[in-house]
């Protein structure tokens, strides 16, 4: 059984610009994404601001977000790093197989990264991911650089999108179809 702290608040900031961004998208009718909540059980409270002390979660998350764009199933997490090196420990392996069964099943699945101390979006696909993840198994790095991403999925800003990854999820399916010719 997992504690829930002050860390569970990591990503904040990322999801309150993801959450802001599913809500434009809704608005103009290009995608509908849900934040999936992780069901936790309150033990203690704060009863003066009435706010949970400490929680345990009651069972794994999958992922933070999923959905459908343009009839596309799509599901993702969002991290945050604050150096140029990822931790593969902040991936769990229920996770990687849940996104791998999505994409098994047709759907999309990927990884938004803030990199905090470049201040520097990035979408991390599946297949990218999971070419870290084997290394790892493998008995290779358990994280990978920033150096090592493709530059094509460095997020450029755009007006009124903060967190414009629908243009990357076309060019992560731009890329599969590529790939299966």
């Amino acid at each position: 059984m997992a504690t829930w702290n002050s860390r569970g608040l990591r990503g904040s900031a990322l999801e309150e610009l993801i959450n802001r961004t599913n809500e434009k998208y809704e608005q103009n009718r290009l995608a509908l994404i849900q934040k999936i909540p992780t069901p936790i059980t309150p033990l203690e409270f704060d009863k003066e601001s009435r706010l949970i002390k400490k929680a345990y979660f009651d069972q794994k998350s999958t992922v933070d977000y999923i959905g459908a764009v343009q009839g596309i199933p799509v599901c993702f997490d969002a991290k945050e790093c604050a150096t140029d090196t990822f931790s593969l420990q902040n991936i769990h392996e229920h996770q990687v197989f849940f996104m791998e069964e999505f994409e098994h099943q047709g759907g999309v699945s990927f990884f938004l990264l803030d990199f905090t101390g470049r201040d520097v979006l990035y979408y991390l696909t599946f297949r990218q991911f999971t070419s870290f993840w084997e290394r790892k198994l493998a008995g290779g790095r358990k994280s990978f650089r920033f150096d090592e991403l493709d530059p094509a999925f460095i997020m450029d800003p755009k007006p009124g999108i903060l967190v414009p990854y629908l243009d990357y999820i076309q060019l992560d399916l731009d890329r599969r179809e590529g790939e299966s010719v």
